[in-house]
């Protein structure tokens, strides 16, 4: 079950350093020699027009891709030294696409979260977990379905219940609002943000959308042909100089309910 007790979050800690991260293909960069740190119990958002590196450095970040150069550190230990199963009790990682070859209801898919505590053999409390994820994500009405009869926004919310079933502190999620209409990206994004302030867990998420990120994350890290543009607070990204750097396009900004909103159609 997801752990329903508040924790407060220590966003004067980080969890999670990367340094100087640098990935190539091909002969060319295309993550240049990059640093962030990540606090716990926030979102972070990572933005940037395509082809920027963002997937490819949480890729990095979370192990599934091997880095070149560089280093990442969580918790104070160096993220090689986790053993495998180990580092999937604490980080749980969705990617881009997901491609699963063998006919699946949700129930199963999202069960697929407890394999690191399982080992495919779920417990009474693997379910619990399960259900908690499924209601979490309303899907309890659709959770028979087998994944090719869905919507391509249901199907994503499915893949999100899985990551949540896994019940780590750390999240990534690479592009989770693809496929998703408005009220189900917005959905997606008050989720994550009440599992931030209510559940204490710690998210780094790539997102195209300017206006998710300005108004649900914390932190935004930007990035341009594989470099840091700038990381920090929100105020400190969404203005028009920043951004006019991060796309080469003007963009105004508009202030409503405290939030700052982008506007990017004239």
């Amino acid at each position: 079950m997801l752990d329903l007790e508040k924790k407060p979050a220590e966003k004067n800690n980080f969890f999670l350093e990367a340094k100087n991260l640098t990935k190539i293909y091909d002969g060319k960069k295309v993550v240049d020699d990059v640093s962030v740190q990540v606090k716990k119990g926030t979102i972070t958002s990572f933005i940037g027009p395509n082809g920027a590196g963002k997937s490819t450095l949480i890729g990095m970040i979370s192990r599934l891709l091997k880095k070149d150069e560089g280093d990442v550190v969580f918790d104070g230990k160096d993220i090689d030294k986790f053993k495998s199963n180990e580092l999937a009790k604490k980080i749980s990682i969705l990617k881009q696409s997901n491609d699963i070859n063998i006919r699946l209801t949700i129930r199963e898919l999202v069960s697929f979260g407890r394999f690191p505590y399982s080992q495919n053999r779920l417990t009474k409390e693997d379910w619990m977990h399960v259900d908690d994820a499924i209601d979490y994500m309303a899907l309890r009405d659709i959770q028979d379905k087998f994944l090719d009869q869905l919507s391509g926004g249901q199907k994503q919310r499915a893949y999100i219940a899985m990551v949540l079933a896994q019940n780590t502190d750390y999240i990534i999620l690479d592009e989770p609002l693809n496929n998703l209409d408005m009220k189900h990206s917005v959905q997606i994004m008050k989720t994550l943000r009440s599992l931030v302030d209510d559940l204490g867990k710690t998210i780094m998420i790539v997102v195209h959308d300017i206006n998710f990120a300005s108004c649900y994350s914390d932190e935004i890290v930007a990035l341009k042909e594989g470099r840091l543009v700038k990381k920090g607070h929100c105020h400190e990204i969404i203005n028009r100089d920043t951004l006019r750097d991060i796309y080469d396009m003007e963009i105004d900004i508009e202030e409503i309910n405290c939030q700052r909103i982008c506007v990017y159609f004239s």
